[in-house]
């Protein structure tokens, strides 16, 4: 048995988790700090989580003792909403990560998994007929426009093809919340070089299930389709709804953090946490609005910039390293998520500081 210290414990993916953990027998210590913005202003804090900030070097020090691995689940979620969300995700994703790791080496705990993020690749990959491989940039606001929304050869204007994307890719954030998560990897790597310690990153793809927040700013789209559905109206697609993406779902997401505290890797170890199934966010939303039975979704040819064209993942090394795959297909999974329960956190802002 393991004695694990999980933070974020009560969170959408967390208590997942938790759960994962605990039925595969391992003692959990699990703490959260119970922020509005992912459970509500008047959100009761679990009989089984202890209420604590990661972000209190001496709170972390009463918990850690006689701790094997920690398996760092908290965070402040989001695409980033506004500038205004700079300082939560640096305070509470970054400063906190560190904190974590400077109490981890004094309490002489070296095993870290931690909660990553697709979003630290930023683009995916692509490549053209004639070259091959090309690099591309962030999209002109004036094709998004005219609505052309593909990336295209810069020589000849052919349309890329998108190339799954493996853990060696340049991870080239661009939004508030992606620069965090990358901030977060890089203090993980430099702790386990300076300590000798290991640290799994698990990247993850697009999360969805059971008891995902809804009807927040900085809910994930599958939700917000959820949402739309629920109240009678369409879910508003943006671009053409073409985008490609990895929808992997919340029971997959806590397998992949079981197999990583049970299979420690020496060193900084980045891996996909993917479905391997990529699907377009326009078949996420008729998935859900066919098996809700409708209203269909409408395409708005909207577009926020900086989005991503295309983001899809390589599962491969994932099944090498720790044995994971994901089990649950996202045809077959949204279609039940179609009426799976959320948790609400409606109208609570921004995440605080």
């Amino acid at each position: 048995m393991t004695r694990v210290l999980l933070t974020g414990a009560a969170g959408f993916i967390g208590s997942h988790v938790h759960r994962a953990l605990a039925a595969a027998g391992h003692e959990v210590v699990a703490v959260d700090l119970m922020l509005p913005a992912a459970h509500g202003y008047d959100a009761w804090t679990p009989d089984d989580v202890r209420r604590l900030d990661v972000r209190d070097g001496d709170a972390l020090a009463g918990v850690l003792s006689g701790i094997d691995v920690v398996c760092h689940q908290a965070a402040v979620v989001g695409a980033g909403v506004s500038a205004q969300d700079a300082p939560a995700y640096a305070s509470h994703n970054d400063y906190g990560t560190a904190v974590l790791l400077a109490a981890m080496d004094r309490a002489g705990c070296s095993q870290l998994v931690l909660a990553s993020s697709m979003v630290v690749y930023g683009e995916g990959r692509y490549r053209g007929g004639r070259r091959g491989q090309v690099e591309v940039g962030v999209r002109c606001v004036d094709d998004l426009e005219n609505g052309k929304f593909e990336h295209r050869d810069p020589d000849t204007g052919e349309v890329l093809s998108w190339v799954s994307v493996g853990e060696g890719a340049p991870l080239r954030p661009r939004s508030l919340y992606a620069a965090s998560k990358l901030a977060q990897e890089n203090y993980a790597t430099a702790w386990a070089s300076a300590t000798g310690s290991s640290v799994t990153a698990l990247r993850y793809h697009n999360v969805y299930g059971d008891d995902m927040p809804k009807d927040t700013p900085y809910s994930g789209v599958a939700a917000i389709f959820r949402s739309a559905l629920e109240a009678g109206q369409p879910p508003q697609v943006f671009e053409d709804g073409g985008q490609a993406r990895d929808f992997v779902h919340v029971n997959d997401v806590a397998a992949a953090n079981l197999a990583a505290v049970e299979q420690p890797l020496a060193g900084f170890n980045p891996l996909n946490v993917c479905s391997g199934r990529p699907i377009t966010i326009g078949e996420v939303a008729a998935t859900l609005a066919a098996a809700r039975g409708g209203p269909r979704p409408v395409v708005t040819g909207r577009y926020r910039p900086g989005d991503v064209r295309h983001i899809v993942a390589d599962p491969s090394r994932a099944k090498r390293a720790i044995g994971f795959t994901a089990q649950v297909d996202p045809i077959r999974g949204l279609t039940e998520f179609a009426f799976a329960p959320l948790r609400s956190a409606a109208g609570v802002g921004a995440p605080g500081v």
